[in-house]
């Protein structure tokens, strides 16, 4: 497992061909593929009308990587944060890059009508906004539902680092637990078990490195950009 950093692109070498589950931009779905890349844009890339899926394919080819599954990003992919946790013989390795600036609260819009995006686009994008996009490599092979499980529990501790990380919505409307173009990509290699929830092992390692991971990002995040309200 290896990270390669060239922005505005960050590589997570899986090492070999593994089964990756996502609702990735690009590769979404069951996929095997031995990457999964993160591309950082700004708002100012993709203007309204904008092929975004057209324009990555695009892009992907250019870096021949077509066969990879990949994520979109405005924050800073050099941002990124690394955990890995071992449990009986399981070991989860996450990485993470967290912007909360269009924080949401699960149930619940914040409404961003009146948002000045001219204001907005003169502005640092690439520090301002983000979102939430986790990748993470278990050595334990999975089954199809294994996987889909594993992916639940990842979910639940991003939503877990979000809330410990104490981010507040505008007017009054409590803590955030994500944002609203989260991304979660798992990798694991083919195999016949189903299970990966909070009793195993494995959902052990998934939720102690999407922690760490996510819990960091978020603390980097609010030190050097702030609580921005709705923004």
């Amino acid at each position: 497992m290896t990270l390669h950093l060239q922005a505005p692109w960050l590589e997570f070498d899986l090492g070999a061909p593994l089964q990756v589950l996502s609702w990735a931009p690009h590769g979404a779905g069951y996929q095997r593929t031995s990457r999964i890349l993160w591309r950082q844009v700004r708002n100012a890339d993709l203007p309204e009308g904008f092929d975004v899926g057209d324009w990555l394919r695009t892009e992907l080819i250019a870096r021949r990587a077509l066969d990879c599954v990949c994520m979109l990003t405005s924050r800073d992919v050099s941002a990124h944060h690394v955990a890995q946790a071992q449990v009986d013989g399981v070991t989860a390795v996450a990485v993470a890059t967290v912007g909360l600036s269009n924080a949401e609260r699960v149930g619940h819009r914040v409404d961003r009508s009146g948002r000045d995006w001219n204001r907005d686009l003169a502005q640092d994008l690439r520090t301002r906004l983000g979102t939430i996009n986790i990748a993470l490599r278990l050595d334990a092979p999975l089954s199809q539902t294994g996987l889909l499980e594993a992916q639940s529990i990842a979910a639940q501790a991003r939503t877990t680092a979000i809330m410990d990380a104490g981010h507040l919505l505008p007017d009054g409307a409590g803590r955030a637990t994500g944002t609203g173009t989260d991304c979660i990509a798992m990798a694991a290699p083919e195999g016949m078990n189903d299970y990966a929830g909070l009793h195993t092992a494995i959902g052990e390692a998934i939720g102690r490195a999407v922690l760490e991971a996510v819990g960091a990002g978020a603390r980097a995040w609010q030190a050097t950009i702030g609580q921005i309200s709705g923004g």
